[in-house]
């Protein structure tokens, strides 16, 4: 608050009011001081931080050789690719013929690729549905119900799924559903015979869904039981007094504080549309026949690795790969017009 300041003896008037430091001009000292530290010389900051840096090369060294240098290659999808033009299959790039967007136009006029288009969209829009929800009722079933140390034991048994290779998830699904499994024994020594679940092709897609939800469910259980533990039980306390019960406190408590994760893995999930898997339905596609099993990542692995048909591959990859990167973008833009962060900030 301003003190008032009385006329001095000699008649001059009095020092001005002191008054307390307001927000504007703290704010305006902070940011004077961080573009002081933005000064900073590089070599005090290298100083500073070259044990960090040094920690952080190996990382980005494998990101660079794996994951960067690799989209050079994207340059075969504008050319007909032959990598017998040349002794070494990456000088063959400079020897093979420029064909413009001529891959595209083929793939545009390709039956097939639709087909593989329209299983992948289905399957995603699938794991969107029955996956996705899976884990969040899951993690508030544990959270709200169970004990603790039987929470422990029940995160284990569903986390432990997630480190099992697709081929042992398949064996699994086999040994139990297939027609020499544990289903169809039981079903035909009661005189019921030919259960065959996983040779059906109109059920195909369940299944994949199914295998993915038994796989997969406890990895994302561990995240929004890491996101729920640290909501304030203060919350739960003052929303108890006012009367809520346990539906409510789970709605207006536990929901809203998932509300920020949920967005975040369903931006992640949107950018993924078009990848529902690859291993997992190589592994079952004589089972069920190409209609049923191809997707845009096996349909690539058939054109660019069995057919030898490098360049549409490569078209279509890449097609997949902007599309997924759009996908990101605009899921991100709609989580940010809801209030969320997403995956980065405005």
């Amino acid at each position: 608050m301003p003190t008032t300041a009385r006329s001095r003896p000699d008649g001059s008037p009095p020092p001005a009011a002191v008054e307390e430091p307001t927000a504007a001009v703290a704010a305006a000292v902070e940011d004077r001081g961080t573009r002081r530290v933005g000064k900073v010389p590089w070599r005090v900051r290298w100083r500073r931080d070259r044990t960090l840096i040094l920690m952080t090369l190996p990382v980005i060294l494998l990101l660079l050789i794996f994951n960067y240098v690799p989209l050079l290659g994207n340059v075969v999808a504008f050319q007909d690719y032959d990598p017998y033009v040349s002794n070494n299959g990456i000088t063959a790039i400079f020897h093979s013929p420029w064909v413009g967007v001529e891959q595209f136009s083929r793939m545009l006029d390709d039956p097939l690729f639709w087909d593989a288009t329209q299983n992948t969209i289905v399957l995603f829009l699938l794991q969107l549905v029955f996956f996705f929800p899976v884990p969040i009722a899951l993690a508030l079933v544990i959270n709200s119900v169970i004990r603790p140390r039987v929470r422990a034991v029940a995160q284990a048994i569903m986390y432990l799924p997630h480190f099992f290779s697709w081929v042992l998830v398949v064996t699994v699904f086999q040994q139990i559903l297939g027609g020499a499994g544990i289903i169809a024994q039981t079903l035909e020594k009661h005189g019921y015979s030919g259960f065959d679940l996983m040779t059906d092709a109109d059920l195909f897609k369940y299944l994949v869904v199914g295998q993915a939800v038994w796989k997969d469910a406890g990895w994302g259980i561990i995240v929004f039981l890491a996101a729920l533990s640290a909501v304030s039980t203060d919350l739960y306390e003052a929303a108890a007094m006012d009367g809520a019960g346990r539906w409510r406190r789970m709605w207006h408590v536990t929901l809203p504080a998932l509300r920020p994760v949920i967005a975040l893995l369903l931006v992640l999930r949107v950018g993924d549309a078009l990848s529902v898997g690859f291993e997992q339905f190589l592994l079952q596609r004589y089972a069920v026949g190409a209609g049923a099993s191809e997707v845009l990542d096996t349909y690539v692995w058939n054109m660019g690795i069995q057919n030898g048909d490098f360049s549409y591959a490569a078209a279509v990859g890449l097609v997949k790969g902007v599309i997924g990167v759009c996908l990101v973008l605009g899921a991100n833009k709609v989580a940010h017009l809801l209030g969320e962060q997403g995956v980065y900030k405005k």
